[in-house]
């Protein structure tokens, strides 16, 4: 356990203790900062305070740093399509059906097992359980990500996520035909409280926006292009049902009866873009539609 003391200067006062300990500690990120005030390992003044706490002058705070743990998830020889590699990051093409990390219940056969058995080197940020995940898609959600190898690119790409600087678009396939071309859905989400299983959209929850561009319209479906401002779980598949367009296929959110016999929702990770964590260049990846995807638009064609 490492133990830090500081001692809050005047000029400090007012900023967010989250905040102040980021910019103090410059090579953990503000999740990594809450998360130590969530277990308990942050205290001011010798009492426990919540991550939006706004110091005071002469406010001592002491943080206690736990020892990385070892990681202790299996690595599984799981072939996984590589499209980049190198010393600082790995950007995949996740099959749909592969879980990104373990989770109660399911230790094995994850992207993460994966990554295990293909590379010793992954960031320690996220614990033992998601090594180098900086973001996840969901299962039945195919497509492209970028795992982190260290932990000075997982806080660097882990910044883009926060200030939206990263570029993300998928392909989805909705119910029905949309009228206009493009649109833009800016609701917050947050946990169903009737189901915790489901996101909804509800007043107290995160800010999150979508904007999609229609790409090809069917009879009774369209093929559109989701561009996320923000990255909430089931964003997309949320959004979309809110505005009357479901996903096809999609098993939480989408209509009961389906036309196709899908493992889940069509929706695809398809571009991701943003600066190397150290060489500081702006890079690219495009994936195409999986197989089933291109087979049901196929379909849809005759």
């Amino acid at each position: 356990m490492e133990k830090t003391v500081l001692i809050v200067d005047k000029k400090e006062e007012g900023i967010r203790i989250d905040k102040y300990l980021c910019e103090t500690f410059k090579d953990k990120s503000r999740s990594f900062i809450q998360g130590l005030i969530e277990k308990k390992n942050i205290n001011v003044n010798a009492k426990l305070v919540k991550s939006n706490y706004k110091l005071k002058a002469l406010d001592e705070i002491e943080i206690n740093i736990p020892e990385p743990e070892v990681l202790s998830v299996d690595a599984e020889d799981i072939d996984i399509d590589v499209l980049y590699e190198d010393k600082d990051i790995i950007v995949v093409n996740k099959a749909q059906g592969m879980v990104v990390h373990p989770a109660p219940g399911n230790y094995n056969g994850t992207l993460v097992n994966a990554l295990l058995f293909h590379c010793n080197d992954l960031s320690s940020i996220n614990g033992i359980i998601r090594p180098g995940i900086v973001h996840r898609i969901d299962k039945d959600t195919s497509g492209v990500l970028v795992v982190a190898k260290n932990d000075e690119a997982h806080n660097k790409l882990a910044e883009q996520l926060k200030d939206h600087s990263m570029k993300r678009e998928y392909y989805a396939l909705v119910e029905g035909r949309l009228k206009n071309e493009s649109g833009t859905i800016d609701k917050p989400l947050g946990r169903d409280k009737k189901n915790r299983l489901k996101i909804a959209i509800t007043q107290d929850g995160r800010r999150a926006v979508t904007h999609y561009k229609v790409i090809e319209r069917y009879d009774g479906y369209t093929l559109i292009k989701c561009i996320l401002e923000t990255g909430r779980t089931h964003q997309i598949r949320v959004h979309m049902t809110s505005i009357g367009y479901p996903l096809v296929g999609d098993p939480l959110y989408g209509f009961k009866k389906q036309k196709f016999k899908l493992r889940g929702q069509m929706l695809h990770a398809k571009k991701l873009g943003f600066i190397h964590p150290t060489k500081n260049e702006y890079i690219e990846f495009t994936t195409d539609l999986p197989d089933y995807f291109k087979d049901i638009l196929h379909k849809l064609k005759d």
